[in-house]
């Protein structure tokens, strides 16, 4: 099925397509949801909980049940350190805050919020998590980012971070999204509150420098000496987003020849062109979107951008503009392993199942395990913490990866980092991170370039996972046992695969979490 394109995608929003911000505010405070209505209920997906105050799905009630149960979940595991918490520039996420801040404040919760209110991206809580914890046993610190990531104006989102620092496996978001829907039914009696104006004077209530941590230690990740010592021109959008602010305090702190592109904030997100449908999206992989830093591109050697909460990234190159999210994740793995010599000689690549079979290609010719998931960052986070995933990288533009050392630098998805990590691959290689794509394997004389074309992409990501099947130990049991659902013209493709050496020195680790069921509904 052909997707179809809005005529005005990748064109200026027109008036009558901007959020009507103080009517979206009105909705947020007066419109109470009905928990009999599913659509209206408390629901965590991969990445929070979501809505709109619109239509009733992210409305103060949502935040202030959620925030109750994250306080009476954190007593139950006996998480007593500080609660984290930052916020991006979406017009419902400062009234979230605020409400969240009301709850964790009448609960006794030591709040660590930003300094002066600054907007705060996912990546740098989950640093500032993970930086407190680190060698502590107890009194472990956790945290909330209130963000919909890169969705459209009218979105709200909220997300709770455990103390590994990344997103909330299954079993701790059906937790706390059952109980908030139970504090949805009763009522906000059932919730501890206070005002936000005692809630910020609370003696709870402590203020953290996220911007100054986070940037003040990139030199552990990124070899910030190869980048300024290139000279290299770079520019950068913020897209409106959380680390509006950042971009500039980086240039300044490591002395980088950086231009933040624009610096606006408007919850309205009028500065931004129209995605695909001809709605505003913030999404740094969309070229539709990503029209004005294309735009710019003949101005600089490299040039990047992040989506609304920093977890996501885009790269543009001056000869061919933005880079397809899944050939850069693959020339920074290639990059990666081959320059960051003090990672573990085991540590493998993560990769979401739904990603370019490119990776895995790279990651063969690298003689990496490939370790491969389901849609969802949670499952690189233990691996990401022990040092056994070098690199996890997500279809949608969203990875983290390990620190030059091999320690753990964030195990939610940071959008920063990547952007950065374009310009040392530009500053090191003398190329452009597009012509570092990998062409060709020389061990086992197979090319590893992705097939071009949307039609084709997808076709080759369905015949590699189709092969892996095909290959595997329990698909084969299946077969002779006569159950396969493989058709005959599969099959002779996978037999042909394996006479040509496809399988050759393959090596796949899924992770233990039922997988095979999930991976096996994919065919």
């Amino acid at each position: 099925m052909t997707t179809k394109i809005n005529p005005l995608a990748g064109c200026a929003a027109p008036a009558a397509s901007l959020v009507d911000i103080p009517r979206l505010i009105t909705a947020y405070y007066s419109e109470r949801p009905d928990p009999g209505i599913a659509a209206q209920r408390v629901a965590f997906g991969t990445s929070g909980h979501r809505g709109s105050s619109f239509d009733s799905s992210f409305n103060e009630f949502h935040v202030l049940s959620i925030s109750q149960a994250i306080c009476e979940y954190r007593r139950q595991q006996n998480i007593n350190g500080p609660l984290f918490i930052g916020f991006d520039t979406h017009a419902l996420s400062a009234p979230a805050f605020a409400n969240a801040l009301e709850v964790l404040a009448a609960n006794g919760v030591e709040v660590m919020i930003s300094a002066a209110d600054e907007y705060t991206p996912t990546p740098a809580v989950s640093h500032a998590i993970l930086s407190y914890n680190r060698g502590r046993k107890t009194g472990l610190a956790d945290g909330i980012v209130i963000t919909p990531s890169h969705n459209p104006p009218d979105s709200g989102g909220f997300k709770y971070n455990p103390p590994n620092g990344g997103p909330a496996d299954t079993d701790v978001t059906k937790w706390i999204e059952s109980r908030a829907n139970d504090l949805l039914q009763s009522g906000a009696g059932a919730i501890g509150r206070v005002g936000v104006a005692a809630a910020r004077r609370a003696a709870t209530t402590h203020t953290h420098d996220y911007l100054e941590s986070y940037v003040g230690d990139l030199g552990a990740i990124l070899d910030m000496d190869v980048i300024r010592g290139s000279r290299i021109r770079m520019g950068v959008d913020p897209l409106g987003g959380a680390g509006v602010h950042y971009w500039a305090r980086i240039a300044e702190a490591y002395r980088l020849d950086l231009t933040v592109v624009s610096e606006d904030v408007d919850p309205t997100f009028r500065f931004m062109t129209l995605d695909w449908d001809g709605k505003i999206r913030m999404d740094p992989s969309s070229s539709y979107a990503m029209q004005r830093l294309i735009g710019l591109k003949d101005r600089f050697d490299i040039a990047f951008a992040c989506d609304t909460d920093h977890d996501r990234h885009g790269v543009v190159t001056a000869s061919s503009g933005l880079m397809a999210p899944n050939h850069y994740l693959a020339v920074a793995i290639d990059y990666l392993f081959r320059h960051r010599t003090r990672w573990r000689a085991d540590a493998a690549v993560g990769k979401t199942a739904v990603s370019s079979a490119m990776i895995d290609r790279v990651s063969l010719r690298l003689g990496r395990t490939l370790y491969e998931v389901p849609v969802g960052f949670k499952w690189f986070v233990s691996g990401l913490m022990d040092g056994s995933l070098g690199f996890g990288g997500e279809e949608s533009a969203g990875a983290s990866f390990s620190r030059r050392d091999g320690s753990v630098w964030t195990t939610d998805k940071d959008g920063l980092v990547p952007a950065l990590l374009s310009a040392e691959i530009t500053a090191r290689t003398g190329r452009e991170s597009r012509r570092c794509v990998p062409h060709h394997d020389s061990r086992t004389g197979r090319g590893v370039r992705q097939p071009r074309g949307r039609r084709g992409k997808r076709g080759a990501e369905e015949k590699a996972r189709q092969a892996r099947w095909c290959a595997s130990a329990d698909h084969g049991a299946r077969r002779r046992a006569g159950r396969s659902n493989f058709d005959s013209r599969t099959r002779q493709q996978c037999a042909h695969r394996r006479r040509q050496g496809h399988f050759a020195r393959r090596l796949v680790r899924r992770a233990a979490v039922g997988n095979r069921r999930y991976l096996q509904d994919l065919r």
